[in-house]
Order: C-alpha cells, then structure tokens, then sequence
C-alpha cells in the first residue's frame, strides 16, 4: 500500500491527534506543517537545509510549474523530486487557488478555467483532468482535486454553484487518476455557509479519497469566522484520514486549529516574513530592521535551536536587512522555517504527553 495514515494519540480536552502519514518517499508525522515550494524551490533554502531544519514534506504548486518549467520537462528530469533534489514527500496543490487569484485573468466553465499567464500572457485551459494529469507527470506523493476556491464575501446562492461545481471536479479528478501511487484529496468549499460546507463534505464523501482538506478559507474573511468554520467543520472530516487545512496561518492560528483537529497546515507566511525581516519568536515577533536591534548582540531567541540563532546576533541581522544583503534573507528563513517546524515538533509533544490544553493556553 502507496500511502496509509494511522492516529497514533487522542488528546483528552481536545480534538488534537498525534499521527503518521505514511508515502512512498517517506513518513510524516503530524500535526505537520509543509513549507510552501510553489516553484520547485522554498525560496532562499537549499533542500539539505529543510532536511536540517526537520522539514518531513514540502508543498508544490501545479499552476507554476505547468506553466514553467512545465511539467513535460519535470517528468523528463525523473520528477520533481529528483528535479530539485528533494527526495521527502511533495503534497501539490492544483492550482485552484492561484487561479481564482488571478481574477480577471481567467474564466471559469463547467470544463474547466481558462486563464491568461502572470508571466507572458498567454491563454491556458486547465481542466481537473489536466490538473491530474500534471501532478502524475509531477510524481506528487499527495494530489489536490482541482477545486473553485469560494471567493469572500460571496452569496449563498454563488457559494452553491461553486460547491457543486466543485463537486463535479473531484469526481473527474478520482476517474482520471487511474493506478496512479500517488493519494489524492478532496476539497470541502462552501464559503462560510456551514450547511453547504456539510453538504460539500457529504459529496465528498461520496468517493474514496485519501484525505480531506478544508479550502477557501484566510481568503479575506474576519478571523473568528474562519475559525468558527474550522472548529466546527474539521471534527466531521473522516477521523482515520489526514484533515489537511490549507493556507493558514499564524503560529497562534496553527495552534488553535490543531485543537479542532487539523494534522495538515501549509502556509507562505513564514518564508515570505522572513524576507521583509518580520521574524517569530518564543516571545514575541521582531522586526529586524527597527533601529532597536542595531546594537543588541543577543541570539534571535535564546530558546531556538535553528542554525542563525546559534550563531548570529540581532545586530549582525538587522545589519543585513539594512544592507540587503542576500544573506540575510536566507538566515532569517532559515529560522522561520525552523521556528514552525519546532512548534509542530512542541505540538507533537504536549499532545503525546497528555499537556496540550496547556500548551494551546501559553499561546
């Protein structure tokens, strides 16, 4: 068997799950966070250093590398995890969300969306079979289902028409897959209408994906409505399936969704604040270029182990944010990813040790 997942601890005050996901380039333990690969690259990081920074699966994006290098040329090279030398498990997104950002730019049909090229303008006709089908060539581990992410705010009535369509997608997804090893999962959508997010599971539920994840959510909504979502829509995923909650979030964000259940989280967040110098910390978030740093000489954070902590100081950080210095960019990633990677690890750990509830409370 390709791909089995097993819960391996229930915590007592909570939904929180300890468990292992297990794939053909390896196992996963979660809740696990994947830091996001859109183009083959986490940017600023080597592979080998995600490998050190006790990264276990990285996200890819089928959008971007259908469009470049193109997934032609991936499969050529071996796939996309001898492409760029990463031989963990890749979960690939289909690109349903990129192409609903791109607004204008694209027209959605019961076919499929056609949408012009950020990079040259060119017109593209992606339909879930080829979203599929790109993600096969890819040699994704774990394939999204093609989905129409709902848009904020939206009415009830358009959030039905997306749903369904959405619906009608995932099955076309599941009958084109074929034999393919790889796991593919389905999207629940419905906006923030709870029946129709239950309705949109129960179709889901319909078919034999190896996973559920929750889409359309921290697309522009106030914060206690995706949570109230969360909360009450994460539970009533299948309980001996992955629950996958994509795009969110906040380190407190990730916390609070462990405890409704999630084991999934993926998110640009800490890749993209560290390179405009916003980092996280067991204490607080810093920003490095704040005149403050300039001559203090202390770790980022006495409690990280990450490599930049262990070896630089806030003033030498600070030093090359201001400077712009490449090399900046790729230290403070370095303890971004680290600092996500290390919650998930903390999480693992309070759940396992019957703690949780008090871990979720200091944070």
């Amino acid at each position: 068997m390709n791909f089995r997942f097993d819960v391996t601890k229930k915590d007592a005050s909570s939904a929180a799950r300890t468990g292992k996901i297990h794939t053909i380039h390896g196992e996963i333990n979660t809740p696990a966070f994947m830091p996001v690969g859109t183009q083959g690259a986490v940017k600023a990081l080597t592979t080998d250093m995600l490998k050190d920074l006790g990264a276990e699966i990285i996200l890819g994006n089928t959008y971007h590398l259908y469009l470049r290098p193109g997934h032609e040329c991936i499969a050529s090279g071996g796939g996309l995890h001898r492409f760029m030398n990463w031989h963990g498990p890749i979960l690939t997104d289909s690109g349903g969300y990129q192409v609903f950002s791109l607004g204008a730019l694209r027209k959605i049909s019961e076919e499929g969306v056609m949408f012009q090229s950020h990079i040259d303008g060119s017109r593209h006709f992606l339909t879930p079979e080829l979203a599929v089908d790109i993600q096969i060539a890819l040699g994704s581990d774990i394939m999204m289902c093609l989905d129409e992410c709902t848009p904020y705010p939206v009415s009830i009535g358009e959030a039905e028409i997306s749903l369904e369509r959405t619906l009608r997608w995932a099955r076309r997804c599941h009958e084109q897959r074929g034999n393919s090893p790889a796991a593919l999962f389905g999207i629940v959508q419905g906006g923030m209408y709870m029946d129709l997010r239950k309705q949109s599971l129960d179709g889901l539920m319909e078919l034999p994906f190896e996973g559920l994840a929750l889409g359309g959510l921290s697309v522009g909504e106030p914060k206690e409505k995706m949570i109230s979502i969360v909360k009450e829509m994460t539970p009533q995923l299948p309980e001996d399936r992955p629950r996958y909650l994509m795009g969110v979030g906040t380190p407190a964000d990730i916390v609070n969704c462990v405890a409704c259940g999630a084991d999934m989280f993926d998110c640009v967040m800490p890749t993209r604040s560290a390179r405009h110098g916003l980092l996280f910390t067991s204490a607080e978030k810093i920003v490095i270029k704040h005149a403050r740093y300039r001559d203090d000489h202390s770790p980022l954070d006495a409690l990280c182990d990450c490599y930049t902590c262990r070896n630089y100081s806030r003033a030498y950080l600070r030093h090359l944010f201001v400077s712009g210095e490449i090399l900046g960019m790729i230290l403070n990633t370095v303890h971004n990813v680290r600092h996500y990677v290390r919650l998930m690890e903390r999480i693992r750990e309070a759940i396992n040790n019957d703690c949780f509830k008090q871990f979720q409370l200091s944070h």
